[in-house]
């Protein structure tokens, strides 16, 4: 199959422009392509297909999509560079109508920015259907012509970065327990010499004193790992580390606290966190980036049993601080707080968090965007340039010492798990109080809760878990590494 991108005219009744890809092959079929287009209704609108079959000997089916204005480029209204979202879109809706026919191979336009139409025909394609017998054909996209080859690549080992965190949020809890989430990610960097992987046991976490962390893991059955991830990259290995740190709960049941039966089942990836930082590791390691990354996820599940944590007992971090646990489905600050005062340890240039950590977060900036809670505005400013080129927002949250005051007017020990006035602000108090466990001056808590799943939001993403923001977490790294160099 073959994937052509053609652009909407600037006024209503021009003709539509093709890619040079496009024109080369209506070139190819003597301009037939350009003829049937013209016959067969009006202009193509952006996002919307045409199939034609039989036009060449090399294509069974070529399909046509529309790629809005040619010169649509970074929209400040939309923060995103909207030339880029949509040809990520088009192409990967071009894709599905191929694999729909079941042909095994398309070719795709790269309709001037390979690395973005790579990206759309990867993560297009993309479904977990481990566990189905009858599974959809696999199709293996490609670029059509020879130019824009080393983007192409990049996009694509963007994209499989991404759906690699896809995989792993969408398995099954008792697909990925703990330590088969870090066998996992253990298997995946296997191959790079310059990544060393560290899988922790309870009897390691039980000597870092992190009580707040194994006061969540105690209440199941499976044992809790702590993930260590050395990727040394930089010129010296002892240049600061960028510090991805990562919720791994790979199903939280709330504990004692229950959650609603209705929907639980997606709690499976309530360890996205650690999904994203682990996968933006991977491909980080596979575009051989410049820098030293050092990645911490904590994990484990949230169960209610005899030996769960109860509302109101009380538990130490890490740093000493004590912890009044009033509600037991707030436990992803519980463990964040003790890998980041260890991520302390490593003289980090910045300690970036990753975690699906409040519904609060969903209800206020839904799926558009990751909310960031940051204490620098350098960090910030990069984040926010790199969500821009990804398509994948991040939009900045306040961290007023207001939230600050509701968790640490605490009855029985320094600090609340819950802010105390409920439900009023849950992000930000959820943020103040991982604040409580950082002194580094350059860090970022992403909370994602509300890009955890896609329904239908992000066009070239098919429902299911979306493993947002790995791309973006990917290309602020890759600014980072840039930004050493110079």
């Amino acid at each position: 199959g073959l994937v052509l991108g053609i652009y909407s005219s600037e006024k209503d009744e021009g003709a539509a422009q093709f890619t040079s890809a496009g024109d080369a092959f209506d070139r190819l079929v003597s301009g037939k392509l350009r003829e049937l287009l013209s016959v067969c209704g009006p202009p193509l609108k952006k996002g919307k297909t045409r199939m034609f079959h039989g036009l060449h000997q090399d294509f069974a089916s070529v399909v046509v999509v529309g790629l809005g204005k040619k010169n649509a480029g970074v929209n400040d209204q939309e923060n995103w560079n909207e030339g880029k979202e949509n040809i990520r879109a088009a192409v990967a809706v071009g894709c599905r109508q191929i694999q729909d026919l079941e042909i095994p191979c398309v070719e795709v336009d790269p309709c001037g920015d390979a690395q973005a139409a790579a990206e759309g025909a990867v993560l297009g394609l993309h479904e977990y259907n481990e566990l189905k017998q009858k599974k959809k054909p696999v199709v293996t996209p490609q670029l059509h012509g020879s130019a824009e080859r080393e983007a192409w690549q990049k996009g694509v080992t963007y994209a499989e970065g991404q759906n690699l965190a896809r995989y792993l949020m969408e398995a099954p809890a008792n697909y990925i327990t703990p330590i088969k989430f870090a066998e996992h990610i253990e298997q995946k960097l296997r191959s790079f010499s310059n990544v060393k992987v560290h899988i922790r046991p309870e009897s390691w976490i039980a000597t870092q004193q992190m009580g707040a962390f194994l006061s969540v893991a105690k209440g199941s059955a499976e044992p809790p790992i702590f993930l260590e991830i050395h990727y040394l990259g930089g010129a010296n290995a002892n240049d600061s580390p960028l510090v991805f740190v990562g919720k791994g709960v790979t199903f939280d049941s709330g504990g004692i606290s229950l959650k609603p039966s209705s929907g639980m089942d997606a709690m499976r990836a309530d360890m996205g966190g650690a999904a994203t930082v682990c996968s933006a590791i991977v491909t980080a390691a596979a575009l051989n980036l410049p820098l030293n990354i050092i990645g911490l996820a904590p994990l484990c599940e949230n169960m209610p049993s005899g030996k769960a944590n109860k509302p109101g007992d009380v538990v130490r971090a890490k740093n000493g601080k004590t912890i009044q646990v009033d509600n037991t489905d707030a436990e992803g600050r519980l463990l964040l707080a003790d890998a980041l005062c260890y991520a302390h340890n490593f003289n980090a240039r910045a300690i970036v968090n990753a975690a699906t950590l409040t519904g609060a977060m969903d209800v206020a900036l839904g799926s558009a965007a990751t909310g960031v809670f940051t204490n620098s505005s350098w960090l910030w400013t990069h984040l926010y340039e790199a969500s821009i080129l990804t398509g994948d927002r991040v939009w900045r949250m306040p961290l007023f010492e207001h939230y600050t005051k509701q968790v640490t007017d605490c009855p029985l020990a320094d600090l609340s798990n819950v802010g105390k006035y409920s439900r009023a602000g849950g992000a930000c108090t959820a943020a103040a109080f991982l604040k409580e466990f950082v002194t580094a001056s350059h860090w970022a808590h992403l909370d994602i809760a509300g890009v955890m799943s896609n329904k239908d939001e992000v066009p070239y993403l098919r429902k299911g878990m979306a493993g947002r923001p790995t791309r973006t977490l990917v290309e602020f790294a890759a600014r980072l590494s840039q930004d050493s160099q110079n």
